[in-house]
């Protein structure tokens, strides 16, 4: 049997969703967002290795060296700002990463790419937090990189969400959930 593309569209909306949270329009900003905050992370890291003379700071004087110098910025081994551009690194790789069926048919690239914006977005909120509370100093670009991580973290979890959805679903099936999680279903759901 042949679908129309139309057909092939209405089968990789989740059932009961109104849209298809894994299609590259849903996708495509969010790893353009996380490809902007690992680029602004790297920065940030640069000058925290001595590679880059300053920090471009707008609004708060000295406020970027305060935050990117502090011993909060230096708690693990490497900078804060390198973690940070890891994570938006992994972000966007994960975003790319699968189809616009990928919430049913990589299950296991949906969570992981939810687990990889989840907590970044945590911690960049508990970082602006200690900013103001311990540090008492802010940095403008710091603040930029938490708005962008935790943009990203509604959108992301409605894919998670279909996924999650498709296995509970698959689980009431009584298909093997781990085969599922994956391997997931090529068939519509």
């Amino acid at each position: 049997m042949m679908f129309t593309e139309q057909n092939e569209d209405q089968q990789a909306i989740p059932p009961g969703w109104t849209y298809n949270p894994s299609t590259w329009g849903e996708r495509l900003w969010l790893i353009l967002v996380a490809v902007a905050g690992a680029s602004l992370s790297g920065y940030l890291a640069m000058y925290q290795w001595g590679l880059v003379a300053s920090v471009w700071e707008p609004w708060f004087g000295s406020g970027s060296e305060q935050v990117l110098h502090s011993e909060l910025s230096r708690i693990l081994p490497i900078p804060d700002a390198a973690l940070g551009t890891l994570a938006f690194g992994v972000d966007a790789v994960t975003g790319a990463i699968g189809g616009t069926n990928r919430w049913k048919s990589m299950p296991w690239m949906v969570v992981l790419f939810g687990l990889a914006v989840g907590p970044l977005g945590v911690v960049s909120v508990l970082l602006v937090i200690a900013q103001a509370v311990w540090l008492q100093a802010w940095c403008t670009l710091c603040l930029v990189s938490a708005v962008l991580s935790v943009i990203m973290i509604g959108p992301a979890m409605d894919e998670v969400l279909a996924s999650l959805q498709f296995l509970k679903r698959a689980a009431r099936r009584h298909q093997p959930l781990w085969q599922v999680f994956w391997k997931g279903e090529r068939a519509p759901a």
